[in-house]
């Protein structure tokens, strides 16, 4: 379940899927298994193509915000942060390389912005 307290990895693969966006997997309790764009995409359609990182686009916009609503749980504050993400860590991964980024980074993140609801 989005927003609980179990490990999460969430890794990045520069191979795209069938509808053409990044294949971005989570690692967690059930093992290794594909982020689902839809979810994020019910709250903000940018990308119909999915993922993305390494630019300022939609794809990246996807992106933060499916690790956003995934990390947090909160919609809320998914849409309303999503953009800064993307513009403070998603543009800046490499477009061609593999990455890895945990929940705790992103709730860190969220933390140091002083984002979550006390």
């Amino acid at each position: 379940m989005p927003g609980d307290t179990q490990a999460r990895i969430y890794r990045g693969y520069p191979y795209r899927t069938a509808q053409g966006g990044y294949v971005v997997k989570v690692e967690d309790h059930r093992g290794l298994h594909v982020l689902d764009p839809g979810p994020s995409q019910d709250l903000r359609n940018h990308s119909p193509d999915g993922f993305a990182w390494g630019y300022g686009g939609s794809g990246p916009a996807q992106l933060a915000l499916a690790l956003l609503l995934d990390a947090t749980g909160n919609p809320e504050l998914a849409l309303r942060d999503y953009q800064a993400f993307k513009n403070q860590v998603i543009a800046g991964l490499h477009p061609d390389r593999p990455w890895s980024y945990s929940r705790e980074q992103v709730l860190q993140w969220v933390g140091a912005r002083g984002l979550l609801e006390a």
